[in-house]
């Protein structure tokens, strides 16, 4: 896993010097997204490596367990950020990233959105055939039938973002998304 070996020591020092500085505002970064710190370091190491690597080259490198570094990959599996890959006379499972920054950030947010906005809907309607199963109770308490009119409207509101919020999921899943805002070249 060590692509710097046979350089002088002043070259590894200064190349490891800048790749641990991406490495840990990758890591920042994704504890933003509610990834673990050290999920965003195993990343970050993943992608300076050139090529695939195991669980127990991960585990040396990183100083971890084999069990921390096995759900760390379990993780970025999940996410669409590596993939698991074949490896000629090997056994062990071999794992290298999905480089496509961009990707990753579209697959990212498209399964926690979907997730959320699932259960948030399925939520949604449960409560609106409430409302209308009151409204259908109290019709002539004319306060009440005010409520529930109120707040079906806002239910009703709320329906409607996440109509749209699955519109930009699909865009982002599509890659249509990349028509609106083209990736840099």
């Amino acid at each position: 896993m060590n692509d710097l070996e046979g350089l002088p020591p002043e070259q590894i020092k200064r190349i490891s010097k800048a790749r641990e500085r991406v490495i840990d505002s990758i890591g920042k970064n994704m504890d933003l997204y509610g990834i673990t710190l050290s999920i965003g370091h195993l990343y970050g190491y993943m992608y300076f490596n050139e090529g695939p690597v195991t669980l127990d080259d991960l585990s040396r490198t990183m100083g971890m367990s084999k069990t921390s570094m096995s759900t760390g990959v379990r993780t970025l599996l999940d996410l669409k950020m590596i993939d698991k890959v074949w490896g000629k006379g090997t056994r062990k499972d071999l794992f290298e990233v999905v480089p496509d920054w961009h990707q990753n950030f579209s697959d990212y947010f498209s399964i926690k959105w979907r997730k959320a906005v699932e259960g948030n809907m399925t939520a949604l309607a449960k409560s609106l055939a409430e409302i209308k199963e009151m409204q259908s109770e109290y019709a002539e308490d004319a306060e009440v039938l005010r409520l529930l009119t109120n707040d079906e409207a806002k239910i009703d509101e709320a329906i409607k973002y996440y109509r749209w919020l699955l519109k930009l999921i699909e865009a982002l899943e599509t890659g249509k998304i990349f028509e609106l805002i083209p990736k840099e070249t």
